[in-house]
């Protein structure tokens, strides 16, 4: 067989999917298992949304759509920018995509030659970093440990920027951490950026709508707005409506940069499906009370994850305040034993947790943070009491 492009040695298939699969297939074999993996919101969307996909069935065009996004769209994606405090943006400054991380590879691949330098906070998203590799990019990971609440500083962002940095990816609310920025915070990073005009921002701001304990959400447009050339909104519809599997993705960026996303999109997905598209219209423009009482039910649920967290010694973990995961450094059980076997890692931690207990988690490792684990807290209340009892037993049977 010919061979392939030498740049496939850098991609790598998704850590999230590969312990969800795996959960999934121990299922399938009879186990009794409780997936605490991936980040599905695990709500629907209202009625009006299938409803309105059901109107668009019936009047199918058969043609082919914008490669922007239909006007129709673009205008709700609009309204839902200004309802966040976001003004002037126009559809010419909008490009739709398959997705978030569709709009993600598009932006990284119009704005990065190989080699070019982008900053990445750790913990990461994978997406982020693995889009990265795959596009050649020379990755300059910014570790941000618990102590400073997984969060980059001011000082770490002063110290990473070259005059080879093409990049920074911010993500605020943050995957896997669920902590958010202050505006402190926020207006010390921009200060940084300021002063460094050759620097794109690409701002994956997906869990906007899920911030805990009436904090605000702060974003750099707003306490930096001379920035605007040069910052990129990432949304989408999959977290705050319950829609993951409809891929529907937003950036809102420079007219130029919108427009190169715009002209990729024309070689290769051309356009969003229109029941696809009419379906998202009814999201953002009809009732938002199902988001409202998604980010009630999930700081809840946070408050679940964090007493229990709390009873088992030698834990540690942030308190999340947005978002739906929880990132607990559990290094106190690295070099001990659960039964016959050991434990010298997270991957091993979380290996043995789901052949003893029967819950899965993503090691932190996957996300540039060894000593930690993700726990996605959107399954049903029931099963998450009961995963967070069997991984309380797990921690207190180490030896």
């Amino acid at each position: 067989m010919p061979g392939l492009a030498t740049r496939m040695s850098r991609a790598v298939p998704s850590a999230i999917m590969a312990v969800a699969e795996k959960a999934k297939a121990l299922k399938a074999q009879g186990r009794d298992i409780i997936s605490f993996s991936i980040g599905v919101p695990n709500f629907l969307p209202g009625e009006h949304v299938y409803a309105a996909a059901h109107q668009a069935l019936d009047r199918d065009s058969g043609n082919y759509g914008s490669n922007r996004g239909p006007d129709g769209l673009l205008d709700a994606f609009l309204a839902h920018f200004k309802r966040n405090g976001f003004d002037g943006f126009e559809r010419k400054n909008l490009c739709v995509g398959v997705g978030a991380k569709h709009v993600i590879f598009n932006v990284m691949y119009a704005i990065l030659e190989e080699g070019d330098e982008l900053i990445l906070p750790a913990p990461y998203w994978t997406s982020h970093i693995d889009i990265a590799r795959i596009l050649g990019a020379d990755i300059k990971v910014a570790y941000c440990g618990s102590e400073q609440d997984y969060k980059l500083t001011a000082a770490q962002l002063e110290s990473l920027i070259s005059p080879r940095t093409k990049l920074l990816v911010l993500n605020n609310p943050g995957n896997p951490t669920g902590m958010v920025y202050t505006e402190a915070e926020i207006r010390a990073l921009g200060d940084v950026l300021s002063k460094h005009p050759h620097v794109w921002i690409l701002s994956d701001d997906i869990y906007n709508q899920m911030i805990f304990d009436g904090l605000g959400w702060h974003h750099l447009l707003k306490t930096h707005p001379h920035l605007r050339d040069r910052v990129i909104l990432l949304d989408s519809l999959s977290k705050t409506y319950g829609m993951p599997g409809w891929r529907v993705g937003v950036a809102a960026a420079p007219v130029e940069l919108a427009q190169a996303l715009v002209t990729l999109n024309s070689n290769h997905i051309t356009n969003l499906p229109e029941v696809v598209c009419a379906a998202a219209i009814a999201a953002l423009t009809g009732p938002q009370d199902i988001p409202q009482k998604m980010a009630g039910e999930f700081m809840a649920k946070r408050d679940e994850v964090m007493a229990t967290f709390a009873r088992i010694q030698g834990l540690s973990c942030p308190r999340p305040q947005g978002a739906f995961y929880a990132f607990p450094d559990v290094s106190f059980a690295f070099g001990k034993r659960h039964g016959a076997a050991s434990i010298t890692d997270d991957v091993d931690f979380c290996n043995v947790l789901l052949d003893a207990k029967g819950v899965a988690c993503v090691p932190g490792s996957a996300f540039g943070e060894p000593k930690a684990l993700r726990i996605s807290y959107t399954c049903k209340a029931q099963e998450l009491t009961e995963g967070l009892k069997r991984f309380e037993e797990f921690c207190s049977e180490l030896h």
